[in-house]
């Protein structure tokens, strides 16, 4: 049963390093996949050669409608291709933020989600940073969620345990992650509460903790606009702190999210390359590779072992 790897569109950029990382071998390249667009925006795909039987990796974040059908489509074409195993590695998962009722006549989008990865064919899910552990539940397959500390912890501690270092939670449900952090760097921690009036608009944030002349860290897992750790940061702030800086696993950005941190308190936004950023916009943000702790994962999979002991693991 040979591994073939495959990446959808979207995350092209990244499947490619992590197959060099994975056959460490600069020279490896992804397998082909053709992906058609029909003029009425409709998507085909056809891999290029046979994958009867084989271990197939399928790489693709779920960021849009579109990248959602290419992989779905993508799936169905596997299945119907008589792959033995079909794993999908989704490093930005999708529709996670809408995880259960909140209101009536709502869907639980990321439920849907899971359940229809798991009718195309998927038979296994690699993802990161999921935004509850509960989502992990959804699923009736294999779920590998790894988890970005391994990125980011040994980022903090190469560069900013001269600091006098407190972590901080942009919102109280990110307590439990932001303790982590606490403990595997040996520093304090603060946590914001926010209430919102509507999705996406803060009608009250307070600070919770003691951030006097501490250089604070946010660690938070995903950006979207940037409004909510901009004005958390601007909080900290005038209650005295030296510097902010935030730890963010998913660069969604989206709308004025690059002018919200070139204009904000923020001296350094650190995160992945799940969603790929515009280049030149702000250069304050510094962008780390999951290429490596992805390759490993593969390896790992591929060959029937866990993978708990170097990606799982106690930090």
């Amino acid at each position: 049963m040979s591994v073939k790897i495959f990446s959808g569109r979207s995350t092209e950029y990244l499947a490619k390093k992590i197959v060099k990382k994975y056959y460490k071998d600069e020279a490896s390249e992804l397998n082909k996949c053709e992906v058609r667009v029909f003029n009425d925006g409709e998507m085909n795909v056809h891999f290029t050669e046979t994958i009867r039987e084989d271990n197939v990796f399928i790489i693709q974040s779920t960021l849009g409608s579109d990248n959602i059908i290419e992989l779905f489509l993508m799936i169905d074409a596997a299945k119907r291709a008589s792959a033995q195993k079909i794993n999908v590695v989704i490093p930005y998962f999708g529709y996670a933020r809408s995880d259960r009722k909140d209101k009536p006549r709502v869907p639980i989008s990321s439920k849907l989600m899971a359940d229809l990865l798991t009718t195309a064919g998927a038979t296994r899910v690699i993802t990161l940073d999921l935004h509850v552990d509960q989502i992990q539940g959804f699923f009736n397959i294999p779920v590998d969620h790894l988890s970005s500390e391994y990125i980011f912890i040994p980022y903090i501690k190469n560069h900013f345990m001269d600091m006098n270092l407190v972590v901080a939670a942009t919102d109280v449900g990110g307590s439990k992650k932001v303790s982590h952090y606490s403990y595997a760097l040996g520093v304090d921690l603060v946590l914001i509460h926010k209430e919102r009036s509507s999705p996406g608009i803060i009608s009250s944030m307070k600070l919770i903790g003691d951030v006097k002349g501490k250089d604070i860290v946010f660690v938070d897992d995903i950006i979207d606009t940037g409004g909510s750790i901009c004005r958390a940061a601007e909080l900290v702030m005038n209650q005295g702190a030296n510097s902010v800086r935030a730890i963010v696993c998913h660069p969604v950005l989206s709308k004025k999210a690059y002018d919200n941190i070139n204009s904000s308190y923020l001296k350094e936004l650190v995160v992945t390359d799940t969603i790929p950023i515009i280049e030149g916009l702000s250069d304050k943000i510094t962008v780390l590779s999951i290429d490596d702790m992805f390759a490993k994962a593969i390896d790992k999979i591929s060959k029937g072992v866990s993978i708990s002991s170097e990606i799982f693991g106690a930090m």
